[in-house]
This record gives C-alpha cells, structure tokens and sequence, in this order.
C-alpha cells in the first residue's frame, strides 16, 4: 500500500489504517471500546489531527472514532468518490445580460456528496450550473480563474491582476463582472479594486461565502445568485460587496467597496456597511437602491485601470502602553507609509511621540485613523492631537483603517512626494472619505435597510 490510499491521515492515525490495511474509501467493520462500527473510511485535511479516523455510516452521518479505542478494523469493499459535479452546458438565452465570473480562489459554489460526505466544488459554467441551476435564468455565464489564494494570502500583485484582467473584460464588452473571493480580506480587495478600477461603466460585484455548500444555512448559492443579479440587470456600476443583508436569506446587501468590513467571524450577515448605509438591497427579483446618489450603468466601454501598490506600508492598532521601537523597526526596514488605529479621536501615548516625529523626517508617510471605526479623527481637539499632527501625522478624516491603509499603499505606489500623496489620500475618489455620517447609519443592525427605517418612522413621528 501506498500513502496515496490514505489521504490526508498521518501520525497515530496513519499508523493504525496501516496495521489493519484499511485504505480511505474502503467500507470498513471497526471494533473499539465503545463498540462495533459499519461505515466508509473518508478522507482527512491534512491539517487536521492524528488522533481520528473519520467515518461515514449507514444514517448518513460522519463521525469520529479516536484511534486509542480502536481494537481491530477489517476492509470488506472499496469504492472510491467521483469528485465531479456532473456537468451540463451553460444555456444561452437571448436577451440575458452577458457575466463574467472570475474566480480568486476557494469555492464559489459547491455540491455534498452525500454518500460520501465531500464537498465538491464548481467553477466551470457547467459544473455551475449544475450546482445553482437557477443561474441560468438570471444571466449568460462565463468564468475565469486568474489565480487560486486563500483570501488571506491575497497580496498586492493579485490586486494589479485582477483590476487589469477586469479592464480587459470591460473592453471586451461584458455587462457585469463578478469576483468569487474569500471573506476574510474580501473588504481588503474591494477597497483596492475602488481606487484600481475607476469610472466602470459596468457593475463590479465581489461575493463569498461564510458558510460552505455542505451546510443547510449555506449562503453561498444565494450569494451567488444576487451577485450575478446585480451584475447583470443592475444600474449601480460600481465596486461592491455583495452578501446577506439580515442573517435570514430575505435580501442581501450591495455595500460600497470603501465603507465595508467583516464585523463578525461566523455570521452569515457578517458585511457591515460603516460610516454610511449600504448601496442597495438585491434580490433575486432585481435591487433596490438605499443611496440616492450612485455611479449610473453606461454603455461605453470606457474605464481607468491605475494598478499601482507600494508594499512597504504597514498599519498599526495603537494600544495603551506601545513602545516607540515598533514605529522604529518599521522605519529601519524601510517602509515608506503607516497607517495608525488611533484610539478615540485619533491619540497615541507620549512615548511613541519621538519615534512618530523620526519617521515623518525619514520620509515617511504617516495617517491617522480612529479604533472606533464610526466616526471622524479629530486631532485639535486636545494637546495629544495638536502634537501628533506637528510631528507629521495626518488626520484621515473617516477613512475606515484598512481603507487607508490600502489607500496609502495605492498613493505612494504613484509617487514618493509626500505633499502629492497627501493630495491622493485626501481627495476621495468613492466615499472612503465622506461630508457626514448618516443619523440612521450608527444603529444596531444597519442603517437604511426597510425595517430599521420603519422602526424610526415610529418612534421619531
């Protein structure tokens, strides 16, 4: 036997598939401690632990036996997965808006194997369609996988490639694009491809999943479904988030690139527009706008790729305490820009004072954002910010603090003089810096969205 028969075991567990010549796959008797178990031998991650071996039994139901109790185990049939969605070609139907999904990375969609318990993905426009038929009715689908990271391996170089690939097919003539990416920088990328891609004439919708195919609360299919809705029939041809709205699957939300962020690891309803109301609300029926003022769909192909991005600039959650060799360090391995999370109205502890005031002489870029995420640095207000802003630093209004940081990287990516770059950072492009914050914005669940407004209409007659 080879160890390609024992997919993604190792250690103790390895070794007792080993002893018993139990392959992954194989239908399987177990004895153990705790009794007999019937079942098929699956697959592991390999970064899952040693200590289990997984099996999937008759009810249909996965579970984990700890190969401490396991006495004895005997193969009596073998049969491995197909890993494949069975594909049928993507229909084309006259007058539906031609979409182009380009994919990052991770699934998109997927469909349970529920014999064997595996989550197969789709990409393909087939295997799509054979994952989320309802697709078929809502555009003409073609995909493109440009490279495959988990999002939080997404770095600069795949932000300048997705935003040139985006042009090339703005140019090409699509009516809509949309990004398969993952959730955990998904707020990243879109403040990134907001000041990459400029003027669209088309909507640019990025959407992931929080929760994968093999769950019943899954949102990735329904996810999908708006995203290309909004891609395709949508008026609002700008960079967005598209994801739950709510934790039910009612609606979900189109929030602008540069006023978004994850505010929760498991929620389904994790995207949070900040410092404003969302976009819109979409449907499979079509959206509706919250935002009286948008970037209109065109019909010219014209747009702005500026696929610029300085590496060397760092952000920094300031915290009671912090030592000036942090700001130092930054300094000594030449980063060229730093985006500070301030707390309150934008303040740092006297300590760093010294090491703020030797970067800004060694050319470095240095912005002030606030911890509070809500809300606007406002640094003369009380000594700590007066003395920030004369030692160098520059107050970045409401810019959320990944937003300045990717703006940051952007600007300096263009130019080294640092009063230009104050000139880009401060000159907002789409919303990252906004006149006010909306008085229904700051509530508890979202601002702008039906019920929430529904509920001010009746207390505030």
């Amino acid at each position: 036997m080879t160890d390609d028969i024992f997919q993604g075991y190792k250690g103790a567990a390895l070794e007792v598939l080993k002893k018993f010549n139990v392959r992954v796959w194989g239908q399987a008797i177990v004895k153990t401690t705790r009794g007999e178990f019937i079942g098929t031998v699956l697959p592991r991650s390999e970064n899952d632990d040693d200590k289990h071996i997984v099996m999937k039994i008759p009810t249909g139901y996965n579970i984990g036996l700890d190969v401490a109790t396991i006495t004895g185990m005997k193969e009596t049939g073998y049969k491995k997965a197909n890993y494949k969605i069975p594909e049928k070609e993507f229909p084309y139907t006259e007058g539906l808006p031609k979409v182009k999904l380009i994919g990052t990375g991770g699934t998109i969609a997927s469909r349970l194997d529920y014999r064997t318990g595996a989550v197969i993905p789709a990409f393909s426009p087939g295997a799509l369609y054979g994952a989320v038929p309802e697709l078929a009715s809502i555009c003409n689908l073609t995909t493109e996988k440009i490279f495959a990271v988990f999002s939080e391996n997404m770095a600069p170089d795949n932000y300048k490639k997705l935003a040139i690939a985006i042009g090339k097919e703005i140019e090409a003539g699509v009516d809509g694009i949309v990004i398969g990416h993952g959730t955990d920088t998904l707020h990243h990328t879109a403040a990134a491809l907001t000041f990459m891609v400029q003027n669209s004439p088309v909507p640019i919708v990025l959407v992931g999943s929080q929760r994968s195919s093999d769950r019943p609360s899954s949102d990735a299919a329904l996810n999908l479904m708006h995203a290309c809705t909004a891609a395709g029939h949508g008026d609002i041809a700008e960079v967005m988030i598209c994801m739950f709205g709510p934790t039910s699957d009612e609606y979900g939300f189109l929030h602008k690139g540069t006023r978004v962020r994850k505010m929760h690891s498991s929620y389904r309803s994790t995207f949070r527009t900040i410092g404003d109301t969302p976009m819109a609300t979409i449907t499979r029926k079509g959206l509706k706008p919250i935002k009286e003022t948008y970037n209109h769909r065109r019909k010219d192909r014209n747009v702005t790729i500026l696929p610029y991005f300085e590496e060397k600039v760092s952000i920094v959650y300031y915290y009671p305490n912090m030592q000036p060799d942090i700001i130092d360090s930054l300094v000594e391995n030449g980063y060229k820009g730093i985006v500070i999370a301030g707390t309150g109205l934008g303040h740092v502890n006297k300590p760093l004072y010294p090491a703020i005031e030797r970067a800004a002489k060694a050319g470095v870029a240095i912005y002030m954002t606030v911890q509070t995420l809500w809300g606007y640095v406002h640094m003369f207000v009380y000594d700590t910010g007066r003395d920030l802003m004369a030692k160098g630093v520059v107050p970045a209004e409401n810019m959320l603090p990944e937003v300045a940081y990717i703006k940051l990287g952007w600007a300096l990516g263009q130019t080294s003089d640092l009063e230009e770059v104050k000139r880009i950072m401060l000159t907002p492009i789409n919303d990252e810096i906004t006149a006010r914050e909306p008085y229904n914005g700051y509530l508890v669940y979202q601002g702008g969205v039906p019920e929430v407004e529904d509920f001010i209409r009746k207390v505030h007659k």
